[in-house]
C-alpha cells in the first residue's frame, strides 16, 4: 500500500476508533444511571457491561465471514447502522423503563463494534511493519480515549447535573409518585441516544460512499520461512495470547466501569464520582502517548508489556491497601499501567499465522467477551460481602496469567523446524 493511501486509512480507522471509544466508555456512566432508573443491584447492573461486550463474543466470528462476503467497506458500514438501531432502542427502552430493553440495545451496539473492531484492528496491524504496530494501535487507542472522555464528560453533565436533589426527592417518594418520578429520570437518556443515533447513520453513509478505503489481503501476513500448519490449533502462543487478551479486556473495564459506584463507596458524591472514568482515560492517554514515542523505537513491544503488567500489579496493591482518595487514584493510575497491553498483546498473538489471520483475529475480537464476564464477578462478589474494595482481587490471576505470557507463552510454539 502507498504511504499516501495508507495515510488515508489511518484517518478513517482513526475516526473509526473515536467512534468505539465514545459508545464503550459512556457505559461507565449508564450504570449508576440504570441503576437507579431500574432499581437494580450492583450485580445486575453490571449486566450492562455484559450485554455489551457479549456481543464480541457472539458476533466476532459471523463478523469476520461478514467482512470476507461484502468486504471492509460495506462490512464497517453495517457495523455503524447496527449500532444505530442499538442506539435508537434506548427510545423504548427508557419510556417503559425497560432494563431488558436497554440491554437488547447494548447488544446490538455491541454487535455493531464487533463487526467494526474484526475489522480495523488487523487492517492496522498489518498496515505497516509487525515490529511498529504497538505504536500504530496506540495512536488509535489515543483516538478511543479522547472520544472516552468527551462521552463521559457530556453524557455524565446531561445525566447527573441535578442528580442529588432528584434523588433526594425520588427516596421521600413511594407507590406510583415514585415510578412516575423515576420515568421522568429514564426519559432523560432519550435526547443524547437520539443524537448518537444521527451520528451513527451519518458516518456509515460516509463510510459506504464518500470514505475510498482500500481493500487489504489479510492472508498476506504469511509465516516466515515459508511454513504452513495444519490449522490455528497448531499455534499454541496464539491461544495463549487470546486467553490473555481476554483477562485485559476484563481488567481494563472492571478498573473504568467500576469507578462511578466504587466511588460512591468511598464518599465522593454521584455526580463527582461518574465522571471518574475521565481521569482513567486521561491516563490511558497519557500511557498511549508514551509508548507512541518510545515503542518500538526505544523499547520493544513485548518489554512495554511487562512493565505495563508489573505496574498494574504494583497499583492494584496500592487500591487494595488504601482508602478514599487515595484507592481511588491507585484504581485510575491502574489504566495507565493497561495502556501498553493491547497494543502489545494483539501482534504478539497475531504473528506470523499466515492465512489463518482472518481467523485469529476474530477469535482475538471475542476475547473482548472479558468486558463481560469480569465486571459481573467483581458485581456478584461486591454483593456477596457488601463492599466494592476488596473484589478487585478478581484481577491479581489476569495479570498473572499475561505476565506468563509476555515471559514465555508468546514462545510455544512459535517457530517450526525446518
Amino acid at each position: 500500500m502507498k504511504n499516501n493511501s495508507a495515510a488515508k486509512s489511518i484517518y478513517i480507522i482513526g475516526a473509526l476508533f473515536f467512534v468505539f471509544g465514545f459508545v464503550t466508555w459512556i457505559n461507565s456512566v449508564l450504570i449508576p444511571f440504570l441503576k437507579q432508573i431500574c432499581e437494580l443491584t450492583d450485580f445486575q447492573a453490571y449486566f450492562v457491561t455484559f450485554a455489551f461486550y457479549i456481543s464480541y463474543f457472539v458476533m466476532a466470528v459471523p463478523s469476520s465471514w461478514v467482512l470476507r462476503k461484502c468486504g471492509f467497506v460495506r462490512g464497517m458500514s453495517y457495523g455503524l447502522l447496527a449500532m444505530a438501531v442499538g442506539s435508537v432502542l434506548f427510545i423504548p427502552a427508557a419510556l417503559d423503563r425497560s432494563y431488558a430493553l436497554f440491554l437488547l440495545g447494548l447488544f446490538l451496539q455491541g454487535t455493531g463494534l464487533a463487526l467494526l473492531q474484526t475489522a480495523s484492528n488487523p487492517y492496522v496491524t498489518i498496515l505497516g511493519p509487525i515490529e511498529s504496530a504497538a505504536q500504530r494501535i496506540s495512536i488509535m487507542g489515543v483516538c478511543n480515549k479522547i472520544a472516552g472522555m468527551t462521552g463521559i464528560f457530556l453524557l455524565s453533565r446531561f445525566l447527573f447535573s441535578d442528580i442529588e436533589s432528584i434523588s433526594d426527592k425520588i427516596a421521600e417518594l413511594a407507590g406510583d409518585d415514585k415510578i412516575a418520578e423515576l420515568h421522568l429520570l429514564a426519559e432523560k437518556i432519550i435526547l443524547p441516544y437520539v443524537a448518537i443515533t444521527v451520528v451513527l447513520v451519518l458516518l456509515a453513509l460516509i463510510i459506504r460512499f464518500a470514505a475510498k478505503l482500500p481493500e487489504i489481503d489479510m492472508e498476506s501476513n504469511s509465516e516466515e520461512g515459508g511454513h504452513d500448519r495444519g490449522s490455528l490449533l497448531d499455534y499454541p502462543y496464539f491461544w495463549l495470547g487470546a486467553v490473555s487478551l481476554f483477562l485485559y479486556v476484563g481488567a481494563e473495564v472492571v478498573a473504568i466501569d467500576t469507578l462511578p459506584l466504587y466511588g460512591e463507596s468511598q464518599g465522593l458524591a454521584a455526580d463527582v464520582a461518574t465522571k471518574l472514568g475521565i481521569y482513567s482515560l486521561i491516563a490511558t492517554t497519557v500511557g498511549y502517548l508514551i509508548g507512541i514515542v518510545l515503542v518500538p523505537r526505544y523499547v520493544p513491544q513485548r518489554k512495554a508489556f511487562i512493565a505495563c503488567l508489573a505496574l498494574a500489579l504494583l497499583f492494584l496493591c496500592g487500591a487494595l491497601c488504601t482508602s478514599g482518595v487515595a484507592s481511588i487514584v491507585f484504581v485510575v493510575l491502574m489504566s495507565f499501567a493497561h495502556s501498553l497491553m493491547w497494543p502489545s498483546l494483539w501482534p504478539l498473538a497475531i504473528e506470523n499465522l499466515g492465512k489463518y489471520t482472518s481467523l485469529a483475529s476474530a477469535i482475538l475480537i471475542m476475547g473482548i467477551a472479558g468486558g463481560a464476564v469480569m465486571p459481573m464477578l467483581y458485581g456478584a462478589w461486591a454483593d456477596a460481602i457488601g463492599d466494592r474494595h476488596l473484589p478487585y482481587l478478581i484481577l491479581v490471576p489476569g495479570y498473572l496469567f499475561m505476565l506468563f505470557f509476555a515471559l514465555r507463552g508468546y514462545k510455544v510454539g512459535r517457530t517450526l523446524k525446518a
